[in-house]
């Protein structure tokens, strides 16, 4: 087995620069250093205007001029990149030590539940105070609070995703890199990440759609009877549709298209493009991905460049990563002392936990009882029964067509755009429509919450499908067609082992994510209509908006409850599953 190197055809690989001679500057080379450019420029003005002065009492008022829309759209594209660079790198520092310790991974990922299914809503409570508090008097503070908002709507996805990856190394690559005795960094940079990539990648752009899901939660925020709004798509359509101005909706979920086919385009089919060459098989696939942008960067000399220029300083970084030491584990373990550790740290960690719980039940008793719990636990069970409806049928929908669009490089290049468009799509844009379709046909907004939480939270079942069957080698596939295994054996023998690690990372933050998405789905506003489903997700949007932090704090406590509960009785064991089972 080996990772690919590169994918792209050979009539549009250029021949590589004879040693020692100085590669000659191309007019592809010159129009990329003027995008740079010019892309630091529109960075650098956008970016002006997160330093403003700004004070917590002053009102705010949103420009729903459609003349404002191309800056809006440059603020809120900012926030995504900032938060979807924040949002890797927790990843990769969060997942690797839960992978790599059996210790902090008994605290970080019943953690990473929990931080799963504390609402957006939830962070930015705490968020707006703490920042603002940070940075006084000027915008700045704002800006950290609504792009924190984004962060937490992206992380977690990504999060999981990467630390199956790394607790399901294909065996022979484990193998290497001990053999080769490389140094933790080495194993890291060399061999755990290229297996990644590929579901990281598309992870990071699933996870990119739920940051626009809740771009005008996280823009246009109601903390304590208090409004915050920032300029951007977000908080001109949360503008609009309080105002019930359908034309101005309209330009707004035209923006909010352009922005995404503009960013899939440019960024994120170029890299789900690059990424194949991490491919996990023996032979390269007859027909791979194309996108246009990696073609034309692969005809540029400013990757061999910069790859030149940067090559001491990744010579003084692997050195630097021999003091995490060499990729190896001793052979004789001392039972009694690790048992020992084990117990201290049992100790130490259910100490702080138990401290945590008992303070905040203490909080909640002295200012309204501890049977402010009652009401959210009975209307968690309503949440709960559209959580489970939402997941089954998302799964019977969408991994069928997953699987079918992985499959095809073809299909992929069409359905992409597509796909990352339905998945981006705020539910509030759709607030108009629903309001209108729940009121002409009938329908309840206890049943119809459900569309509008799978706006949110099925694409992450579709999205981990396409990955996993992106991921299942060509030679295995080639095999069982040589093999004439169709129908339902192809399914049983083939696809749903190769697709199944992905599915169940798709499957928890799918069901994480649609907990979330009740949030803005079982309260619905168009202009003075308001339309409000029974469930948690209700009740936790009407505590923070009244700034009721009791009943806000028991509802996240009881929504955490929920998605713990479920994700050790259900997604955790079939984690251990795809694990032991249906791992490479």
């Amino acid at each position: 087995m080996l990772f690919r190197t590169d994918n792209a055809p050979s009539r549009t690989a250029l021949p590589s620069p004879l040693p020692g001679r100085r590669p000659r500057l191309s007019w592809v080379d010159l129009a990329i250093a003027a995008a740079v450019l010019v892309l630091l420029y529109v960075t650098l003005r956008v970016g002006q205007g997160t330093t403003v002065s700004f004070h917590p009492n002053q009102s705010v008022k949103v420009d729903t001029d459609p003349s404002r829309l191309p800056y809006d759209a440059a603020r809120s594209l900012l926030r995504m990149f900032i938060a979807l660079a924040v949002a890797t790198v927790f990843t990769f520092v969060y997942a690797y030590a839960a992978a790599r310790s059996r210790r902090l991974e008994r605290i970080l990922i019943p953690a990473l539940d929990i931080l799963q299914s504390v609402p957006v809503l939830g962070f930015l409570t705490v968020a707006v105070t703490g920042f603002i508090a940070l940075f006084p008097g000027s915008m700045l503070g704002l800006e950290c609070a609504s792009i924190f908002a984004i962060f937490t709507s992206q992380a977690w996805n990504m999060t999981f995703g990467f630390y199956h990856s790394l607790i399901s190394l294909p065996r022979e690559l484990d193998e290497l890199s001990r053999s080769f005795r490389f140094t933790r960094w080495m194993r890291f940079w060399k061999v755990e990440l290229p297996s990644g990539a590929i579901g990281l990648v598309w992870n990071g752009m699933m996870s990119f759609g739920g940051g626009w899901f809740f771009l005008v939660a996280s823009e246009a925020i109601s903390v304590n009877n208090k409004n915050y709004a920032l300029p951007g798509v977000g908080s001109y359509a949360g503008a609009a549709i309080v105002d019930g101005d359908l034309g101005r909706v309209g330009w707004a979920i035209a923006t909010m298209a352009v922005m995404v086919i503009g960013v899939n385009f440019l960024f994120w089919r170029p890299l789900t493009a690059w990424a194949e060459r991490f491919k996990n098989e023996q032979s390269e696939a007859t027909e791979v991905q194309r996108s246009v942008v990696l073609d034309f960067l692969r005809r540029s000399n400013w990757p061999h460049l910069l790859g030149r220029a940067l090559r001491p300083a990744g010579q003084i970084i692997n050195r630097a990563g021999r003091i995490f030491g060499t990729d190896d584990r001793p052979l004789v373990i001392d039972t009694a002392r690790r048992r020992t550790a084990d117990l201290v740290f049992a100790l130490l960690a259910g100490g702080l936990i138990a401290w945590g719980l008992f303070d905040l039940g203490r909080y909640l008793h002295d200012r309204t009882g501890l049977g402010v719990f009652g009401e959210p636990l009975l209307l968690g069970l309503v949440t709960l029964a559209r959580v489970v409806v939402l997941v089954v049928v998302a799964t019977v929908i969408w991994v069928p067509i997953g699987v079918w669009i992985g499959f095809s490089p073809k299909l992929t290049r069409i359905a992409q755009p597509l796909v990352q468009i339905l998945a981006s799509f705020p539910a509030n844009f759709l607030f108009p429509l629903a309001v209108w379709f729940f009121l002409r046909t009938g329908l309840s907004i206890d049943v119809g919450g459900i569309l509008l939480m799978a706006l949110g939270a099925q694409w992450y079942i579709l999205f981990n499908a396409i990955a996993g069957a992106m991921s299942i080698p060509s030679d295995l596939r080639e095999a069982m067609d040589d093999l004439g295994v169709r129908g339902r054996q192809r399914w049983k023998r083939l696809i749903i082992p190769g697709i199944f690690p992905s599915y169940v990372t798709g499957g928890i933050t799918a069901s994480g994510g649609a907990w979330n998405a009740s949030i803005v789905a079982e309260v619905v506003t168009f202009g003075t209509t308001t339309l409000t489903a029974t469930g948690l997700g209700a009740y936790i949007a009407q505590a923070t908006e009244s700034g009721d932090f009791p009943h806000l704090l028991a509802g996240v406590a009881v929504m955490s409850l929920y998605v713990v509960a479920l994700n050790r009785l259900v997604w955790r064991r079939l984690y251990r599953l795809a694990e032991t089972r249906y791992a490479l």
